[in-house]
């Protein structure tokens, strides 16, 4: 009884032991992992590619804190602090870019509800050929390119020979050019992404509805709901956690807008609502070889989007328990 309590008041014995803990765990996760070794090789591709194209990059950050020079490479250029976020926020157009990059995000924001009703009203249709062929029909266009589906739009808006505007003068109305006027850049921009991705997000929602259980609907059915019931009661319930997941996915990418389709897109008449953050850092990094600056808005842009996601995660968490980590 005296050496146990001895032990347990020994400073070198309590080190010794969690020591000994340590060491132990480190030996069962070991073990584990022997155990089920083929599962570790499927995954280490997926973990090359992560480590290899995502953190290995990560190194170049050093570039928004110097004056890189490429004859001088990371470690060689000189260290210059802030001086390139400083000359963001200084710059004439800040103000511009940032406000239509925000504009732009928590437009397309708004518009995320639209593949969570659609799949919800689709899987009430008791045909299956029908739902067969508006899948199909919506889901081809996710398989178009970025400059084939700019190349449409610049077709269909034409003001001269464009489906649009026939259809606009045929009515009594004026021709419209719609990629010469820059209020009109964001609600293109938006709605034709929702059109080429409404079919994926679709599948993604059909897929977690087929995992609620029949007889949930059978016995609502019974209780004399409605099909409009059995949505708000049901299937919006069943399907809500993967809401929620894409949801918060999609705000932690907020401000990382389609770079090629914004830059295709633009010209000298709707650049006052085209130019983004993606363009400017393009602009400034490949063409104007500005790379330390370049690198110092694209780090404010991510920071901006891990503060957005460490904050809908938490909200998430708290609401209805259900978030990345």
């Amino acid at each position: 009884m005296n050496i146990e309590l001895n032990r347990n008041s020994d400073p070198g014995w309590k080190t010794l032991m969690k020591k000994r803990k340590f060491f132990n765990n480190i030996l069962f996760h070991f073990n584990k992992v022997a155990k089920n070794w083929q599962l570790y090789v499927l995954l280490l591709p997926t973990l090359l590619y992560f480590l290899i194209m995502e953190y290995v990059p990560m190194y170049g950050l050093q570039m928004a804190f110097k004056n890189y020079m490429v004859s001088k490479g990371f470690t060689g250029s000189e260290w210059v602090g802030l001086k390139h976020f400083e000359r963001f926020f200084d710059h004439i157009l800040f103000w511009e870019i940032l406000g239509n990059t925000i504009w732009l995000s928590l437009y397309e924001l708004a518009t995320f509800p639209i593949a969570v009703i659609m799949a919800l009203l689709l899987n009430q249709i008791a045909s299956n050929k029908f739902k067969r062929i508006v899948q199909t029909v919506t889901y081809a266009p996710f398989f178009i390119s970025t400059v084939v589906l700019v190349g449409m739009l610049y077709l269909f808006l034409s003001p001269q020979t464009g489906l649009i505007n026939q259809l606009i003068t045929a009515l009594g109305g004026d021709t419209i050019y719609f990629f010469g006027e820059s209020s009109w850049f964001r609600t293109i921009f938006v709605w034709s992404g929702v059109w080429q991705n409404l079919g994926w997000g679709m599948v993604i929602y059909l897929a977690a509805l087929t995992g609620i259980s029949p007889e949930l609907h059978e016995a609502a059915v019974v209780d004399g709901a409605n099909k409009l019931h059995r949505i708000w009661h049901i299937d919006l319930p069943g399907i809500m956690p993967t809401v929620s997941i894409l949801f918060i996915l999609t705000v932690g990418n907020l401000f990382n807008l389609g770079f090629e389709k914004a830059y295709l897109m633009q010209n000298p008449l709707n650049i006052s609502s085209a130019e983004i953050i993606q363009t400017y850092v393009y602009k400034k990094g490949l063409v104007g070889g500005q790379f330390s600056y370049a690198s110092a808005i694209g780090l404010f842009n991510s920071i901006i989007n891990c503060i957005l996601l460490v904050i809908v995660n938490s909200i998430a968490r708290r609401m209805n328990r259900t978030s990345l980590w």
